[in-house]
């Protein structure tokens, strides 16, 4: 059994029910700009070693939360644990990223995978449930995944890439291995994110960081197909509560319209997507998640402040001429910088907080 929630503002943003504020929470809120991580890191000492110990993991994830008025807490994880579970040897190099010793790049390699035994994952699982326990009803817990398009790109490439030529040479070449790839990707995430969520996550984030590399028509055909696929299998609905779906693809916004009709409940912008244009565009059938420029965290305090109050002018105030209301959850168009200096994000976040109440009390546009 969890503690009662004592904040559901984000699940209520998600569902597109009314709130006292706009919900606010940032990708890769656990992470390098925080000296408290940092220090927590160099105890675990690696990467892995903090992402693999539960006690760590909870400490880390609840350490924005010590600092900000944060409306959600996010695992902390990293989103190629499913592959690195799947026997693909997954390192972190200092100062290089993620690495994979087996990439998979020919056919028997690609007919050799399968989805893993969620035991392999058992320390994601039991830091969701510390995390919850944590938490105490704080806030909701987020759980996340790569998206079976994104994992593939670091599966074929073995690290991160420039041009993709590993997996889109894939991809165009031998299309079938791309599909089978992933299919045992997407249900694999879907299990993963199920046991999240059996675990004590709230909502769940699928994140499809690399979907924006790929041409019109290879997107819905090699990305979104499977996202679609992975939510399809999603439980909606844990302990009497609806679980939220996010889904955010970097550089979707071309695709926003069908990325909307994916399933999930709610769609992540980044900052080249106009979040009034896009609201107009999904109209009441998605709530939206974004979408600040993360390097706008490097300019001075007003200038921060007044960029968030941007944000939230081109959403709107959330109440629908119809009595309905539209979701939106601030957050960056992507990750914060490992070089953020965190005072400027308690700015952000009260600037979010004070003018999203503002603006539910100003009266509707004429």
């Amino acid at each position: 059994m969890f503690a009662p929630l004592q904040n559901d503002t984000f699940l209520r943003a998600c569902l597109r029910k009314p709130t006292t504020h706009t919900p606010v929470w940032l990708m890769r809120q656990a992470g390098r700009y925080l000296p408290e991580y940092r220090e927590t890191r160099a105890k675990a000492g690696s990467f892995m070693g903090l992402a693999t110990n539960t006690e760590y993991a909870t400490e880390v994830t609840l350490q924005p939360l010590e600092r900000y008025p944060l409306d959600a807490a996010i695992l902390f994880s990293d989103i190629l644990t499913v592959p690195d579970a799947m026997g693909l040897g997954l390192s972190f190099q200092q100062g290089e990223g993620p690495r994979f010793a087996y990439p998979v790049r020919d056919e028997a390699a690609v007919q050799a995978l399968a989805v893993p035994d969620m035991d392999k994952l058992r320390y994601v699982f039991d830091a969701v449930t510390s995390i919850r326990r944590a938490l105490n009803g704080r806030v909701p817990l987020i759980g996340f995944s790569g998206s079976p398009w994104t994992l593939a790109c670091y599966m074929v490439e073995g690290a991160g890439s420039d041009d993709y030529r590993q997996v889109k040479s894939m991809l165009y070449s031998r299309p079938d291995l791309m599909h089978r790839m992933l299919q045992v990707n997407a249900d694999a995430v879907a299990l993963y994110l199920n046991t999240q969520i059996e675990a004590g996550a709230q909502a769940v984030m699928i994140f499809d960081s690399w979907g924006g590399v790929l041409a019109d028509g290879a997107f819905q055909r090699f990305s979104l197909d499977y996202t679609r696929r992975v939510v399809s299998q999603l439980k909606r609905e844990q302990g009497g509560e609806r679980v939220p779906v996010i889904v955010f693809t970097k550089g979707g916004g071309l695709w926003l319209r069908q990325i909307a009709e994916c399933g999930a409940d709610v769609v992540g912008l980044d900052w080249t997507v106009n979040l009034g244009e896009a609201r107009q565009r999904v109209g009441a059938s998605v709530a939206l998640q974004g979408n600040l420029d993360p390097n706008v965290l490097f300019a001075p305090p007003e200038v921060v402040q007044a960029e968030a109050r941007l944000v939230l002018d081109s959403f709107g105030r959330p109440q629908r001429a119809d009595g309905g209301w539209d979701g939106h959850v601030f957050n960056l168009g992507h990750g914060i910088s490992q070089f953020t200096p965190p005072e400027r994000v308690l700015d952000l976040v009260q600037a979010v907080h004070e003018h999203s109440r503002a603006l539910r009390a100003s009266p509707a546009a004429a």
